[in-house]
């Protein structure tokens, strides 16, 4: 037996066509044992043709066992010169062609060893395999994107609802054990006490907040304040535009004719008009119709809105009293309002529960409730420092100002008046103590009401010229805030009682002044011909000293300020 190899050679077809035969041996399996084609020639899109003579198992038609052929280097089906049905043909003895796949020699399984397999295909092969390389490696990396999601997601799932829900066990264990011991300190007091808001505490079944909120709620208002604010222009001319503003107060006393009424400084403070609205009013009406009766397109006193005038205020402390006459409340609110009654601030524990009142955002009576976080907390705003303050996390919104902070008994224990705003702080408002507040309440409720001098000439008059001090100057010559005296005017009110140039007024009448606009503010509710207490600092050795003299106030002449 004689075999020829020839590398390269077209093969030759007796009917002129190029023929890819698969190659087979003696048993009709492709041939593996043959010699692997160079590697730099296996590394060409090309597919190699192998010319193959052999005499050996050739039978009378000249064929070799198996001796199926293709026609085609393209792998068809085509058949030369044969039925497509069969694939086969049989020829006499003519020369025949085989194709081969070159690759490792064959072994058995588990003789294999791995190696760099070589295949022959051609450009259309080479490019549909790399498309499914690349498919295959975005499929699975999408698959793994969308797996790791899922898992990270339902992580977080089942950690949010196992930490969630044990948050919330404690919270309702804090405030199971707080309405235990409430319930039980209320009992004894209602039974020594008979009818009262500790015994509307325990009947209600709506739970101790709810109890203390609709027994308080009777004694909270809500306070319009219009005031007139200066805008200037561009060209530097300024402007008088009414401004409303929201609070709270509570109603801590009366007198024969009046209704006294609890609040801020910073609530009244400016105000050229006020209006309070008791429960089962509309707010939003009352607001409306004191900015209706500002622009002097209606009255109060008449739906919702009752007038109210300033009693007192202090603000060292932030604290005020406003009134409203008796006569102006409709019997039926009448009916329905109440003092409140007043706690022991003094007796108050960090971590006990607190219930918050007020006109949160100027919608009307809003209840939250919190815990006290701190106490004596010193607070410093614009103008002022603020000392032996309660924090508390209960919600305190703008228009709670002047509001009650409630210990569970449904005792006033706090005046709200600030809170922290930041968007990185959350919970932190702070309240005046009632101790505190109570004998500054006490002196503010028995001043004498005024209202405003309705004949300007008849405007009280000091018959000085005024100036505003700094901060700045205040610092750096610890000078007392007040209104600095520039000038005095010869044969006027101040002159006759001995103020000075140089001098700082700091109160008039009991009140702060810290401005030269607020002193005059003050003094449209007095009258000419009456006599009032001034406090004044003088510089004396380098240090100011206060001292208190009487002015009877005169009139305003033409032609002065």
């Amino acid at each position: 037996m004689s075999d020829e190899w020839n590398w390269g050679q077209e093969p030759e077809k007796t009917d002129g066509s190029s023929q890819q035969p698969e190659n087979t041996d003696e048993s009709g399996s492709a041939a593996s044992d043959q010699t692997a084609a160079p590697e730099d020639e296996l590394n060409e899109n090309v597919t190699y043709h192998y010319k193959y003579t052999s005499s050996r198992n050739s039978d009378g038609a000249g064929s070799t066992d198996n001796g199926n052929y293709y026609a085609s280097s393209n792998n068809s089906d085509t058949s030369g010169n044969s039925s497509k049905d069969s694939g086969f043909e049989s020829q006499s003895s003519e020369p025949r062609y085989a194709h081969y796949q070159v690759d490792e020699q064959e072994k058995k399984p588990e003789e294999k060893k791995k190696g760099r397999h070589h295949r022959l295909h051609n450009d259309k092969a080479a490019s549909s395999g790399f498309g499914r390389k690349a498919g295959n490696t975005i499929t699975l990396a999408v698959i793994f994107g969308l797996v790791a999601g899922l898992v990270f997601q339902a992580v977080n799932m089942v950690s949010d609802k196992y930490f969630k829900k044990e948050t919330q066990t404690a919270v309702g264990s804090a405030e199971t054990l707080t309405s235990s011991a409430s319930a039980s300190t209320t009992a004894e007091e209602s039974t020594d006490a008979g009818e009262g808001i500790n015994a509307e505490i325990v009947a209600n079944e709506k739970g101790p907040v709810a109890g203390v909120a609709q027994a308080a709620m009777p004694s909270v208002v809500a306070i319009t304040s219009v005031s007139m604010q200066e805008i200037r222009s561009f060209f530097g001319y300024g402007m008088e535009y009414p401004s409303t503003g929201s609070g709270s107060g509570i109603i801590v006393g009366e007198n024969d004719d009046e209704l006294l009424i609890a609040t801020n400084n910073h609530v009244v403070e400016g105000a050229t008009t006020l209006s309070v609205c008791f429960i089962g009013s509309d707010v939003v009406s009352a607001e409306q119709e004191t900015e209706n009766y500002v622009n002097g397109n209606g009255d109060l006193n008449i739906d919702g809105a009752v007038s109210a005038k300033i009693k007192g205020t202090d603000e060292d402390t932030d604290l005020a009293v406003i009134a409203v006459e008796k006569s102006d409340i409709p019997e039926e609110t009448m009916s329905q309002i109440k003092i409140a009654q007043l706690g022991n601030s003094d007796d108050l524990a960090v971590g006990e529960q607190v219930v918050a009142i007020g006109n949160a955002l100027g919608y009307g009576q809003t209840v939250t409730s919190g815990w006290v976080s701190a106490l004596d907390r010193t607070v410093q705003s614009d103008s002022n420092t603020y000392e032996e303050l309660i924090q508390t996390d209960a919600a305190i919104n703008p228009g709670n100002s002047g509001g009650a902070l409630l210990n569970m008994q449904g005792e006033l224990i706090g005046i709200n008046c600030a809170k922290i705003a930041s968007s990185s702080v959350e919970g932190t408002g702070y309240a005046i103590p009632i101790s505190k507040a109570q004998p500054i309440l006490e002196e503010l409720m028995n001043r004498k009401t005024r209202d405003k001098v309705s004949d300007e000439s008849q405007v009280g008059y000091l018959g000085v010229k005024f100036a505003d001090l700094s901060r700045e100057a205040i610092q750096m010559y610890n000078m007392p805030s007040g209104a600095f005296v520039m000038d005095v005017y010869p044969g006027e009110a101040a002159d006759n009682a001995g103020i000075q140039k140089s001098d700082i007024i700091t109160k008039l009448d009991g009140q702060k002044v810290s401005s030269k606009a607020d002193i005059n503010d003050k003094l449209q509710y007095y009258s000419a011909g009456e006599e009032i207490e001034i406090e004044v600092a003088r510089l004396n050795n380098g240090e100011y000293e206060e001292s208190t003299v009487t002015v009877t106030l005169s009139a305003r002449p033409d032609g002065n300020q």
